[in-house]
């Protein structure tokens, strides 16, 4: 049966519902491109040189952004800094109903949001709803929260906070963090993640920007803006969230400096299993775990099994495999009607042609190593439109045994991959589990709990769940990372206003040249 796109749901509808939202932020060039501003010295300015975004659901282009340069970007830090000043004397009732506000304006065009982001980063409707949700509900629990948060005397920080932030939650970890750092006092200077989510931000700017909150969203060249947005003396702290790769850039960068900074970076989370039987419940944390096609921070890849186990587990995990859904997020057939609920995926594409190409290569390098493929998917039969282009999309796949040379056995592949380990000892375990020298989460499946939680202590992973998984976190629960995972202080509940505040003990929690301090997790 032809498929065809929802109704009301194509691009151009969702860009002129974006357009109508939010006017101030959009242009368009003689030639009739939309293209969008960055929100600079407290204005959507027409600067830059506009390039095409396209969006990983079919390869089509949505719109031009125009990237700054690092005069421009200077420019805009400077003029944070005096809004930073400005409102960092501002009372905290006044901050709060600002925000509120805010809020407010978010609340009411949830769905636009929610569905820019299907079209921008390919979030299944589901989890673009949830993306947002998170968001605005999780600074709800901080403005609730921020007077008693603030009581002991903490004041802002000496300048705003740049934020630089990854594609893959532009709702509820960018615009999240940024609505907190306000609240607490800070002006926020955001760079648009260069692969996606510019036109979602684009919008939640504006709504913040119409409530008087001090916030600065430009884009460009991250190699080119980096020195600008880390270092400059104006910048209060640096929020990174990203790869290693990057990541060490950044932290390099601030070597010389005592600037304050939360970095987090990858690293490989992995589920060990051991001396276990309680299949039925870890095959239901295993579907969840493929939401978004494992394109977040917190993803499991890595399957780390005792030899007994293992046909056992792959009993339980294969058909979990094969049944995950993926495809065109909003390809409906004939029978969709105007208010049916969209398509309910596991995940669309990943999020551009060339990661999909990527992690191909990185499969084939694996298998040619010696890795067994336990299953490789295949686009066909996914819900897709006629003559679409699937270039993004990448089915799931698993392997056995990874060869210690291929990227697989020591990253994380950011995509619906996984790897089993097979070990025969305890000491092996956890040897597989740390094999990327640090890690955000991890998890031990093993009915003997009393055992885990002894194995747990040896696990180099921020938080671990003992038959369950472990995340982010929302509200008052702390997020960080062990080894080589993050570098400076850690975030979530009342650790993300303390990293951007000054006064207490001055001792934060966190990974520091000097020291690490680990909260209850």
């Amino acid at each position: 049966m032809a498929l065809r796109l929802a109704e009301g749901t194509s691009w151009s509808d969702t860009l002129a519902r974006a357009v109508a939202a939010t006017p101030e932020a959009f242009d368009t060039t003689p030639e009739g491109v939309p293209t969008l501003h960055n929100l600079v010295q407290g204005q959507w300015r027409a600067l830059g040189t506009p390039a095409p975004v396209r969006t990983p659901v079919d390869n089509t282009v949505l719109i031009h952004l125009a990237r700054l340069d690092a005069e421009a970007a200077r420019g805009a830090v400077a003029h944070a800094a005096a809004a930073h000043r400005e409102w960092a004397r501002t009372p905290l009732p006044e901050r709060i109903a600002r925000v509120t506000d805010a809020l407010d304006a978010l609340t009411e065009h949830r769905d636009l949001l929610a569905l820019l982001l299907v079209w921008e980063i390919g979030k299944p409707w589901r989890l673009a709803c949830a993306d947002v949700d998170r968001a605005l509900d999780g600074v709800r629990w901080y403005v609730g929260e921020i007077e008693r948060m603030l009581a002991d005397g903490r004041e802002p920080l000496p300048g705003p906070v740049s934020n630089i932030a990854s594609w893959n939650y532009p709702m509820s970890v960018l615009v999240h963090a940024e609505l907190v750092q306000l609240l607490a006092g800070n002006a926020v200077i955001a760079k648009t993640p260069s692969q996606g989510g510019a036109v979602c931000l684009t919008v939640a700017h504006a709504l913040m920007r119409r409530a008087g909150l001090p916030a600065t969203l430009l884009s460009g060249s991250g190699e080119e803006l980096s020195e600008v947005l880390v270092r400059a003396p104006e910048i209060g702290a640096v929020a990174f969230v990203g790869g290693r790769s990057n990541g060490g850039k950044v932290a390099a960068a601030l070597l010389d400096c005592d600037k304050r900074h939360f970095i987090e970076q990858e690293g490989l989370n992995a589920w060990g299993i051991w001396n276990f039987s309680q299949w039925d419940s870890l095959a239901a944390h295993l579907r969840k775990g493929f939401e978004y096609g494992k394109q977040r921070c917190t993803a499991y890849p890595r399957f780390v099994v005792q030899r007994d186990l293992v046909d056992e587990f792959l009993d339980m995990y294969l058909p979990v495999v094969r049944s995950i859904r993926f495809g065109h997020p909003l390809a409906v057939d004939e029978t969709w009607r105007a208010g049916d609920p969209l398509p309910e995926l596991d995940f669309g594409p990943l999020i551009s042609a060339a990661k999909a190409e990527e992690l191909r290569r990185k499969v084939e390098e694996a298998v040619r190593g010696g890795a067994v493929p336990l299953h490789r998917g295949k686009l066909d039969g996914a819900p897709f439109l006629d003559g679409q282009d699937t270039s993004a999309y990448v089915a799931p796949a698993v392997l056995l045994a990874p060869p210690g040379r291929s990227r697989l056995m020591h990253a994380e592949p950011f995509g619906p991959v996984d790897t089993i380990v097979v070990v025969d000892t305890t000491d092996e375990l956890l040897a597989a589990m740390n094999a990327s020298n640090g890690a955000l989460v991890a998890s031990l499946a093993c009915d003997d709990e009393e055992l885990a939680g002894k194995l747990a202590v040896d696990l180099q992973a921020f938080k671990v769940g003992i038959n369950k998984p472990r995340s982010r976190g929302d509200r008052d629960e702390p997020f960080g990372g062990r080894g080589a995972s993050w570098k400076g202080a850690f975030v979530g509940g009342d650790l993300l206003v303390q990293a951007v505040t000054v006064g207490g003990d001055g001792r934060l929690y966190g990974n520091f040249p000097d020291y690490s301090s680990y909260p209850a997790t």
